[in-house]
């Protein structure tokens, strides 16, 4: 793998401040906080971003800080559960790592503050009263997935152009997978694509999903995802490359698994980042007052070694555009 370019935009977090290490043992009072996932503990690109985070402010698990995780491993079906236990051991701060959480979260308590390492749409699904002013106890980052549908249909026919009939695979775990695929509708026909979208909920039902793409002729997919595709990555990147099927999907953890290409923002930026919100709050900051965060770094990732696989040559026009190019 070598990375192109790097895109940054935005403000940066800037210099932070000094780390709460000292002041949390001179009062004797360690930090807890919760962090709710759909990933698993030993596959987590996210979650150690966000760990990492941690550590670049001077927190240390065990010592200035404690944090209770509750892993779903491929499914949110437990996270009201998990947002019941992290509330009966009083937790300081929750930090959910996706809308579904988040939601768990908010239905939980109107007092602990939360912050959403990604949401789709922070004001459309209710979390937040306006980006500047969240003005109640969640606050987190944005990965302006809805605004980059239609850029990402541009992209992937640039890099296919023969793409024509196109399978919409649309993750319902994520809240937004609705307006994502009307915009993928509008976009399509634009660049003489037609779509069928599909929904899918659960692993299991990769089988049955691809087998009637393939009946109905598809000769691509492109992918809305949630929850259940990242956590999924690399089946549903082995499903699109037994079937010859090149796929579009939006994370560059899903490119690294073998999907053909993806232009997202870094998930990994934005929950290193969810760390600092972590860190505010913690210092006295409210949820209310913390405006909620965009992505300050998007990334265009294509698999060289899935095209070639699949018989397809990517424009070197293409190529030279990408900040990673995995070979």
């Amino acid at each position: 793998m070598m990375t192109r370019r790097t895109f940054l935009c935005g403000l940066t977090l800037g210099t932070l401040a000094a780390p709460l290490a000292a002041e949390a043992q001179r009062a004797g009072n360690v930090p807890r906080i919760a962090f709710l996932t759909t990933t698993s503990p030993e596959n987590s690109p996210t979650t150690e971003a966000f760990r990492r985070g941690l550590r670049d402010l001077g927190y240390v698990e065990g010592q200035n800080i404690t944090v209770e995780y509750r892993w779903g491993r491929g499914s949110a079906e437990r996270f009201p559960e998990f947002v019941a236990e992290v509330v009966r051991l009083k937790v300081d701060l929750i930090v959910a790592a996706n809308d579904a959480a988040g939601s768990a979260a908010q239905k939980a308590t109107k007092t602990i503050p939360i912050v959403v390492a990604l949401m789709g749409d922070p004001i459309g699904s209710g979390f937040v009263a306006s980006l500047a002013r969240p003005g109640g106890n969640i606050t987190g980052l944005t990965g302006m997935s809805l605004d980059l549908v239609g850029k990402r249909l541009q992209l992937f026919k640039e890099a296919v152009p023969k793409i024509s009939h196109v399978a919409l695979l649309a993750d319902t775990t994520s809240r937004v997978y609705k307006q994502a695929t009307k915009q993928a509708e509008i976009t399509a026909p634009t660049l003489g694509m037609q779509l069928r979208a599909r929904e899918i909920s659960k692993a299991s039902e990769l089988d049955a999903v691809f087998a009637s793409m393939i009946k109905e002729g598809a000769d691509a997919v492109f992918g809305i995802g949630g929850t259940m595709l990242y956590v999924n990555r690399r089946p549903l990147a082995d499903h699109a490359l037994r079937n010859r099927l090149p796929m579009s999907c939006d994370s560059a953890e899903s490119v690294e698994a073998g999907c053909l290409m993806a232009y997202s923002s870094s998930l990994t930026d934005l929950f290193r980042r969810a760390a600092a919100s972590v860190d505010k709050i913690l210092k006295g900051a409210k949820a209310a007052d913390l405006p909620v965060e965009q992505p300050t770094k998007f990334e265009l990732v294509i698999n060289l070694k899935t095209a070639k696989a699949l018989g397809l040559t990517i424009p070197q026009t293409l190529l030279l555009r990408a900040d990673q190019v995995i070979e």
